[in-house]
Order: C-alpha cells, then structure tokens, then sequence
C-alpha cells in the first residue's frame, strides 16, 4: 500500500522541478582545515600550474568536455548511471533524473523522480528500473523520513519502478533486505531479474541487520509482475567470517558483506568487491551463486570496493576506496598502491580458476590534500583487441586508462576539475564515469558531464552500440 501510495506521489513530481529534503546520510568528510602551512602550499602548486585553479577545468588533447547539466530539483549526491536507448538515468540521494541524450551535447532532461533513500544505486532493464536504498527510511514510500535503524520499523531495501513512459516513472514494488542495499547487481533472464544486493555494516542493536551478514540477499522480480518482487534468499558467501580486520592496520576495513558486485552473465561469472575480500563467483545458477576464489591484499587494500572484467572475462580490474570515498589519498603521501586498482588474471578454468594479482593502477596527477579523491566507479571502452577502461576519481576527476599490458597499465586521458576547496577537505567530484554509445557519461557533483575521447587507440570503440548498459551487468561487447 505504501509503495503504491508513493507511485503516484513520486510521477507527480516528474513534470516539474521538486524541493527535495537532502537525505541525511549523504558523504561528508570529517571536518578539516587545512592547516597555514598547507594551504599556502596548495596554493602555490596553484599559481605554478601544478594543479587547477577551483573551479578551472583541465583535461587532455584527445578529451572533449561537450557540456554539463547542473542538477536542479534534486539537490543531493549524483550517483551512479544506468542506460537505455536515447536515455541515460542518474541516481541521485534524493531520487533519480531521466535524460534523453539522443543529442549528447544536449541533454534534456525527461523526468525527475524525488525518492529520497541514499544511495539510490540505479538499474534498468525493459521497462524495469531498480533503486538501492541503504537509508534506514520510516517506510518504503518516497515520502518517507529518516529513522533510526534500531527501530523495527524501519525500512531499507529495493525500490522498483515502471520505467515504459519515462516521462512519468511509476512506483510498483518494494522488498526490504538485511542491513538495506548499498548497491545492487541484475543478472537479467527473460522471465524474471535476479537482484544481487550488497550490503554490510551489521550490528546487535539493529533488529534487521544484525551479525552475521557474511553474503548477499537475492530478490527475484517476474518481468510482467514486477509488484510480485520477493528476497528469496541470503547467499553465504563467507561461512568463515571473511576477513577479519588487523589491529596494527586499523584502515582495513572487516568483511561483513559484500559492497558490490559485477556479474558476467554470458561467461556465468562474477566478480564481487566485499570489504576486505575479492571474490570469484560462479553464477550459472543465479539464484544460488558459489564462491569459485578468493583473495585479500592485507598490505595495500583497504575497502575492496568495485570490480570489472576484461572485455575476455580474463582478466578483473579491483578497486580500493580507501577512506570511504571523503579522504584525500592521491597525494605522493599515500602513494601509488593504496587507495588504487588492483589488475587480477584469471588462471585455469571453471571451479578450479583462481585470480591472480599482477600490478597496480593509480592516476598519476597528484590531487590537493582539500580533495577526496580514490578508486571509484568506470567501465570498459569496447576496443578490439585491447583493454581499456575510463574510471572515476571523485575530485581526481576522470581517467582513462589502458591495461592491455597488465604490468604496466598507463593513462592515456584525463579529464579534471580544480578543487572545491584550498582551505579545507570537501567532498566533490564524479561518482560514476562510464563509456555508452560513443561518448563518456559522467555523474559529477557539479552536474552531469558529457564528454567525448577521440584517439586511434580508443576510435573503434565508436562502431559498438548498445540498447542497454548497467555497467555492474557487463555485457559481452563484441561477439
């Protein structure tokens, strides 16, 4: 009753701009000023070109910034984006935005949906839209508030909407998950989706996410009756407990769940970023995935955070958010390993593959101690024959990077904004940074960025044209 209730609340919204209530729980930096000394220093790597002026944008000769749309009714964190035809969807902490980008240099925006619920992670398939909702809410509704998670009341899971008049999203179902959905992977089949949803941060005083959460709730949504959608069950993917956490390395973060995961449907794999492991997953049965491998990089890897495979399913590109996304670790104090990617092959096959690392991959531009700046989202630019990948940095903007050569990956394009702040660390800068249809979408802080590469190395990429994307659902580009 709630989530229909809500359906019509929320379409009513999308013909015009809504006051949306920032949700509470959207990222913050722990308070810090930079102190005299540093920032005097930051502001003279400024003023000697080393880094951009605030605001300045700075980018590579084979990058084109096309044009931003700066958010307006929903004034929360972008997040991630999902794609569909001419359409490209962007979650926001408040709800979600529909452009049309059949004129990538002019996108219009469709539809905005206020739907408060951070971080309202977006997926799309047919007329299906998912939101991830990792908020502890008063209910399922979009008119909910924020309320404690101790109360058993509170509501956290899967939103799902009726995308086929994106013009006016319409709200069906909702289904509540252990510990919420921080983020969520479809692994789509033709009669139904089975929803992967990632979730962590366990404890005694939550009636509904309580320890031990060592894997993955699965849902499962009928395509012709969405409002049917149900958890029918809870993947333990770590019957040991997972990584422990160390004392004497109190930035790496326990396993308790998993934070996302990135399935290959076509090869029946997936790879999954939880916590303080990486894992290898057999899915060839979705509603019961199985652990293949797993690895941990005590030394240099704090919160395994986001995967992606190689266009061959060989290879999988790890990333470190070190410091939960608001801290400053791309500075020469950090250095090049921590807060990173780390490149994996996949050696032998089926139950006995196994991944193996081979090097690192961070941006080689050293960011201002006022930016965060870490691993985050990207996706694979379809090149024949080679592996190349465009990547967030959050205020380290957007890199693209080739790692055909897994031992000595390289940038090979840049595209950044100067700091927020020279006075104190502020959180800012892209989110998600994905190739679709030949451009490079990205859900940046400042608006929603379109930008287009054009180098020899990456022009083949422009003949691969997809009806649809959900960068964690990879797609098998070329046949």
């Amino acid at each position: 009753m709630a989530a229909a209730a809500a359906g019509l609340f929320a379409s009513l919204l999308t013909a015009g701009p809504a006051l949306a209530v920032p949700d509470p729980v959207t990222p913050q930096p722990a308070p810090e000023v930079a102190s005299e000394p540093k920032e005097a220093a930051i502001e003279a790597a400024v003023a000697r070109g080393e880094l951009p002026e605030p605001g300045e944008i700075v980018h590579s000769d084979n990058i084109s910034h096309l044009t931003t749309m700066p958010r307006t009714a929903l004034t929360g964190t972008n997040t991630d984006i999902a794609f569909q035809g001419d359409h490209a969807f962007v979650g926001n902490y408040d709800g979600f935005v529909v452009y049309d980008i059949s004129t990538p240099a002019s996108p219009r925006v469709v539809s905005q949906v206020l739907c408060p619920g951070g971080q309202n992670d977006i997926s799309v398939s047919g007329d299906l839209l998912f939101l991830s909702v990792d908020s502890s809410r008063s209910d399922d509704s979009c008119t909910s508030v924020s309320q404690p998670a101790t109360e058993k009341s509170s509501w956290e899971g899967i939103r799902v909407f009726d995308i086929s008049d994106k013009s006016h999203p319409r709200y069906v179902s909702a289904v509540e998950t252990p510990c919420g959905s921080h983020t969520h992977t479809l692994v789509p089949g033709k009669k139904k989706i089975h929803v992967y949803v990632s979730s962590y941060f366990p404890r005694d005083v939550f009636p509904d996410c309580r320890p031990p959460h060592d894997g993955i709730s699965i849902v499962e949504v009928p395509r012709t009756a969405p409002e049917r959608a149900e958890l029918v069950s809870f993947a333990r993917l770590f019957p040991d407990g997972g990584y422990p956490g160390e004392e004497d390395r109190p930035d790496n973060v326990p396993t308790t769940g998993c934070h996302d995961i990135t399935a290959y449907p076509a090869l029946r794999l997936a790879a999954g970023a939880c916590m303080g492991d990486g894992v290898l997953l057999d899915i060839s049965r979705p509603e019961r995935p199985r652990v293949i491998d797993r690895v941990q990089d005590r030394e240099n890897f704090a919160f395994w955070h986001s995967a992606t495979f190689s266009q061959n399913g060989r290879k999988v590109v790890f990333t470190d958010e070190l410091g939960g996304g608001v801290g400053a670790t791309c500075n020469e104090r950090t250095g090049d390993e921590k807060g990173a990617d780390g490149i994996y092959h996949i050696r032998g096959k089926g139950a006995k593959s196994r991944l193996d690392f081979v090097n690192y991959y961070k941006i080689p531009r050293h960011q201002a101690d006022t930016e965060n700046c870490v691993a985050h989202n990207g996706s694979l630019i379809p090149v024949r024959g080679r592996d190349v990948m465009v990547q967030s940095w959050y205020q380290g903007g957007i890199s693209v990077w080739d790692f055909t050569d897994s031992r000595r990956p390289k940038e090979i394009g840049y595209f950044e904004r100067g700091p927020e702040s020279t006075e104190r660390l502020t959180f800012g800068g892209t989110w998600s940074a994905y190739y679709y249809n030949g451009h490079i979408y990205s859900s940046d802080q400042n608006g929603f960025d379109v930008l287009r590469i054009d180098d020899r190395r990456t022009d083949g990429a422009k003949r691969v044209r997809m009806d649809e994307l959900n960068v964690q659902t990879q797609p098998r580009y070329r046949r």
